[in-house]
């Protein structure tokens, strides 16, 4: 047994003793009764007449609300379970000689050209290091910018009188046009960059298995937010979720499902360009605001299958509590839209729209925090211990990202403890900024595409 197995081994039962605990210490759950279990119920409370018909209907609508995300969270335990969350280099297994044509392609409004350069230029020097032979870089942009000379990387840049079939918009838009002009073959494969994105070693290799293999024509991987430079601590804390919902969640459904049910996202998408073009990016307007999740649909749609790709991608987490707040709402806007666009087989929107009311609830499943021991109920045994397990592991999926994020030979063991802690710590922090987010992408219009600021020197000044 080498040390990745060893430590997975120490994951899992970590993972697994916390729910107990937090199942005794949280819920009251007594599992010392035999072969069954037991709580410290308020049965002797007759909520009727203690609050009256209309305040009892809402409690145990409330109490009863918190079970919605219980299939996302059963997805999250398999994915945690069954696969190592420590496997960081796989190995190269096919022959760079004979792999199919790689685009890297980088899809920017152009407002941050110098950020655009630096990234280009160190994602070429990792292409370099690791060998990759067959590939270029391209940079999509609204807005004309002074790139590197070298050969392998090119500049496309959206006319601004360019519009689609269906006026997409935002990055669909540039998505769109980078597919009309694009000379790559339907075997060739695009990597799917966001302007901030770095690579590194281990994603390529992960990559170059997974285009070779050609067992799936869409694939994605982990990406962290803890690595170099820390522009701010609590949102990069806060993103730990991120990275705990990649190899749980996402990780489960890619490898075991080969559907992003719940969930997929913008960056380190690896698709083959036949199927990119088949599919394409011209969703109108629902699908401009949320473009890569609407892409999962459509591709799952036309019966598309996925895969996870081993490796990660390094990514900066929002630079403000504002800018936060601002990509949250995005993304619940987007998912709006997508949940209630009949275009789109009911089918493949069912599980995005339990993901999605799951979150909207979020400010009224919070409440049971305080409404628990201020309105105690009586409830069924079983239903504490399930809202104690989704508890239990949607804070210990903060602190498994935290674990991955950041890297315990550069912090040494004192910074890195305090800094997994820490990200247990920001949940209160994140569910205020949740429930903003979430109230306001509800009330506010849905057409809309807020772009964070990415560009550190424009934060230091």
């Amino acid at each position: 047994m080498d040390s990745l197995q060893r430590r997975h081994l120490i994951h899992v039962f970590l993972f697994l003793t916390f729910v107990f605990i937090f199942e005794i210490l949280a819920c009251r759950v007594n599992f010392s009764s035999g072969s069954t279990f037991e709580t410290e119920t308020d049965d002797e409370i007759k909520a009727i007449e203690v609050y009256g018909l209309p305040l009892t209907i809402i409690l145990y609508f409330l109490r009863l609300l918190a079970l919605l995300p219980l299939p996302v969270i059963i997805c999250h335990t398999f994915g945690l379970l069954v696969f190592n969350v420590f496997k960081e280099k796989p190995e190269l297994l096919y022959s760079q000689l004979v792999s199919p044509g790689i685009c890297i392609r980088v899809v920017t409004r152009g407002d941050f050209p110098e950020l655009v350069r630096q990234n280009v230029a160190r994602n070429i020097q990792t292409c370099d290091r690791v060998g990759l032979l067959k590939f270029m870089l391209e940079v999509v942009t609204d807005k004309p910018m002074q790139l590197d000379t070298d050969p392998r990387v090119h500049q496309t840049v959206v006319p601004e009188k360019y519009t689609t079939s269906t006026g997409a918009m935002y990055k669909s838009r540039a998505l769109q046009y980078a597919l009309e002009t694009t000379l790559l073959n339907s075997s060739d494969w695009i990597v799917h960059l966001d302007e901030e994105t770095l690579l590194t070693d281990n994603c390529l290799y992960g990559i170059l298995n997974f285009v070779n293999d050609g067992q799936y024509q869409i694939g994605q991987g982990l990406i962290t937010y803890g690595n170099e430079n820390i522009v701010n601590l609590v949102t990069t804390l806060a993103d730990s979720i991120r990275v705990g919902t990649d190899l749980g969640l996402l990780r489960f459904c890619l490898k075991v499902l080969h559907a992003p049910l719940f969930l997929f996202k913008g960056s380190f998408v690896v698709c083959q360009a036949g199927c990119e073009k088949h599919v394409t990016f011209d969703f109108g307007l629902r699908g401009s605001i949320a473009e890569d999740m609407y892409f999962a649909m459509e591709a799952m749609s036309k019966g598309y299958r996925f895969g996870w790709i081993e490796g990660e991608m390094w990514e900066k987490s929002p630079f403000t509590f504002w800018d936060f707040i601002q990509q949250r709402r995005r993304w619940i806007q987007g998912i709006i839209l997508i949940v209630h666009d009949k275009k789109l087989p009911f089918s493949v929107r069912f599980c995005l729209g339990i993901g999605l009311y799951a979150w909207l609830t979020v400010p009224l499943t919070t409440s049971n925090i305080f409404l628990t021991p201020l309105c105690p109920i009586a409830l069924h045994p079983i239903i504490k211990l399930l809202v104690g397990y989704i508890g239990a592991v949607t804070i210990y999926l903060y602190l498994l990202g935290a674990v991955r994020s950041f890297s315990m030979a550069r912090l040494g063991y004192f910074q890195f403890i305090l800094r997994v802690i820490g990200a247990a710590g920001t949940i209160p922090l994140v569910a205020v900024f949740e429930c903003i987010a979430i109230i306001w992408g509800i009330v506010t219009p849905k057409n809309k595409f807020y772009v964070v600021n990415k560009q550190i020197a424009q934060i230091l000044v």
